[in-house]
């Protein structure tokens, strides 16, 4: 899959954006307030008993904050952090390995934490809840089991696939959060606030025209937002109002609600290839040459929750709304029962 401007997974050119504009404490992080409301009284709770943080679980679409959230929470409690993530670590040895090397009260933020073998899960089974680590010495009968103690420290893990997750460790975590999408009004005030960090000038207007395209993803806003502002650099007075984003968006070719090409393409192909569905996914995966787990765990989410696709048990199906998005003449058979006066008509 080639890298999308509207893509919520990280990009090459990221990292370095994200560090600058990554939140220091719970106050500068902007939206999730049921969130932020529950972690802050834990975190107080916990450094008053001058304890280690419940182990935590973070879940939720990629790009909402919740690698953010874990450098919040080693700072609140003023501890390090250990960053890995769940492909990395290939072997039960890997993974003791760090934990050993953790100091008390330290965190070990795991992203991806889905993905974890079964071995190396089993690892953490006694970690977590006795703070432990089993080692078998040897082999076949002469086998011995040594417990090492480990000191306190709190695990917190990140996934975007929760049901992935297999129950035993979903039930060893104290705190579960899941993380949703931003409103416009948060996105339009992160993007005030990243604005500001890297000295670009714009109108409530400009970052209004960003935000509706954000996809409710904060990544995927200051992605844009930097998009935007080379434009109104190069092509404009360097000042990000409304018609230099609008112009810029355009030709990025992200629409009025963060739709692009592929998006338009994926919805076209269900309307005009498959009569608006409903079709297989692998199907449409072969009919616009794209991976199915791309098209299901990618682009579906967010066309979903716009209401212009819809997943049924016998395949997938355009909406009314999709047609309308996209400038298409309503079919009969989407049409409601309100409409049907108005049938003639189309």
């Amino acid at each position: 899959m080639t890298e999308r401007i509207i893509s919520s997974k990280p990009e090459s050119d990221d990292s370095k954006l994200d560090v600058n504009l990554r939140p220091r404490s719970l106050d500068d992080f902007i939206g999730q307030e049921k969130l932020k409301d529950n972690l802050g009284v834990t975190m107080l709770a916990a450094s008053a008993r001058k304890e280690a943080l419940d182990h935590v679980l973070l879940y939720g679409p990629p790009g909402l904050g919740k690698t953010t959230l874990a450098y919040i929470i080693a700072h609140g409690m003023g501890v390090n952090i250990r960053i890995t993530a769940g492909p990395a670590i290939e072997r039960a040895g890997d993974l003791a390995a760090i934990l050993t090397g953790l100091q008390p009260h330290d965190v070990l933020f795991i992203d991806e934490i889905h993905r974890l073998g079964r071995t190396v899960e089993e690892i953490l089974y006694p970690a977590m809840e006795d703070f432990a680590l089993d080692i078998v010495i040897g082999k076949g009968p002469g086998a011995k089991s040594l417990r090492l103690k480990l000191p306190p420290f709190t695990l917190i893990g990140a996934t975007t696939r929760y049901a992935m997750l297999s129950s035993p460790l979903r039930d060893r975590f104290g705190a579960v959060y899941r993380l949703d999408y931003y409103t416009d009004g948060d996105i339009e005030n992160i993007l005030r606030r990243s604005a500001a960090i890297l000295g670009v000038q714009a109108d409530a207007a400009g970052l209004r025209e960003i935000a509706c395209r954000a996809r409710g993803t904060p990544r995927v806003a200051n992605r844009l937002l930097k998009r935007v502002r080379d434009y109104a650099q190069v092509r404009g007075t360097g000042i990000i109002d409304c018609d230099i984003a609008l112009t810029a968006l355009g030709r990025l070719e992200v629409d009025a609600v963060g739709l692009d090409n592929i998006d338009h393409l994926l919805l076209k192909a269900i309307i005009e290839k498959f009569s608006g569905g409903p079709v297989g996914l692998e199907t449409l995966a072969a009919a616009i040459s794209e991976d199915s787990d791309t098209i299901m765990d990618i682009y579906e989410p967010y066309l979903m929750q716009l209401g212009y696709l819809e997943r049924t048990p016998r395949g997938r199906v355009a909406t009314r709304r999709a047609y309308e998005h996209l400038g298409l003449k309503v079919p009969r058979s989407r049409l409601t029962e309100d409409d049907a006066p108005q049938a003639s008509l189309l």
